[in-house]
């Protein structure tokens, strides 16, 4: 009798579903909207009304589900996958792993969204099933997720592979999480518009300065496209932000030495320009035999490693396994 695994995703704008092989294939993928009404309460409901309904358009029984894997944005103690905050979502303090245990009747494992997509990456993705790796998303913000000699670092109350809110810069500029300087402010989509809108003002004949013009806001995608024009203001803003990149990856490199570090998300799109310009400073920055032994590669899963990933963390629960070896 073929087993799968239940494998979701939580956003604050879809929860993305899938049905995984025990070898890390998706059998069937679809999403549903995250409804944040009432501080997230009927989330677990319409999740798994909606996986309920295709386990019996797809004529899978219960008894063929192994478990549920889920990966979630927050603070998460992922022993009991209660999560302690989930701002997009409106989640404080929420028995997530309980409330779908309950409604599931089978065995579920939470942990935050990002470690899980590092799982994923590393299960069916870029990683190869390293035994350590680091795993980078750049998006709206820049996600962290660590996996050490086979497991995913988690920490304390959750808080473990937040590399978005190391600080790079102590004068920096307001950060989402209450402090100053932190990489997501440098890195991430809205940090580099950030610093586009800060060069634009200031450089009024700019191309940024005639783009904010035409279209009265600047993105990401604005400052690549300028820069791979020559625009001299827009490579100004690439080179410092990757500069920062590169640091901050050396320096977390120096504690883990991973044998791979993952670059995902939209501004990952950008393509091997970027990757190169990340790897030149972080050559730069790093222990030379920390960066002999570590390879920089773009993610290759996209919006199903979370998926992905969630399978994998039921794998490893149920049958302790980790990346190399049997525990």
């Amino acid at each position: 009798m073929e087993q799968i695994i239940i494998g979701m995703d939580i956003g604050g704008t879809t929860a993305k579903l899938g049905l995984i092989s025990d070898i890390g294939d998706i059998i069937y993928k679809w999403e549903v909207p995250t409804n944040t009404d009432g501080g997230g309460q009927h989330i677990v409901d319409d999740i798994w009304n909606s996986v309920s309904q295709k386990l019996q358009e797809l004529q899978y029984k219960q008894d063929q589900v192994l478990g549920i894997g889920v990966g979630a944005p927050g603070f998460i103690e992922d022993k009991t996958g209660f999560v302690y905050e989930a701002v997009n979502i409106g989640w404080k303090n929420y028995p997530l792993g309980e409330l779908l245990t309950e409604r599931s009747k089978l065995p579920v494992f939470v942990d935050n969204d990002a470690n899980v997509a590092a799982l994923g990456e590393n299960w069916r993705g870029a990683g190869n099933q390293v035994a350590n790796l680091i795993a980078i998303t750049l998006g709206t913000g820049v996600g962290g997720g660590i996996i050490a000699n086979g497991r995913v670092v988690s920490g304390e109350a959750g808080i473990g592979g937040e590399i978005g809110h190391v600080i790079v810069d102590v004068n920096g500029s307001n950060c989402n999480c209450g402090r100053k300087g932190c990489l997501e402010t440098i890195a991430s989509a809205t940090g580099i518009a950030r610093q586009a809108l800060e060069k634009a003002q200031s450089s009024p004949e700019s191309g940024l300065a005639k783009i904010l013009a035409t279209n009265g806001s600047l993105t990401s995608k604005d400052v690549f496209q300028l820069a791979e024009e020559d625009d001299s203001e827009a490579k100004e803003i690439v080179a410092y932000t990757m500069d920062v990149l590169g640091m901050a990856i050396a320096n977390m490199c120096v504690t883990l030495s991973p044998a791979k570090v993952l670059i995902g998300g939209g501004v990952s799109k950008a393509g091997q320009p970027l990757l190169t310009a990340i790897e030149k400073a972080f050559v730069r920055y790093a222990l030379p035999k920390v960066s002999e032994n570590c390879e920089l590669k773009f993610a290759q899963l996209g919006n199903d490693a979370g998926i992905i990933g969630a399978a994998f963390l039921v794998k490893q629960k149920l049958e302790k396994k980790i990346f190399g070896e049997e525990i």
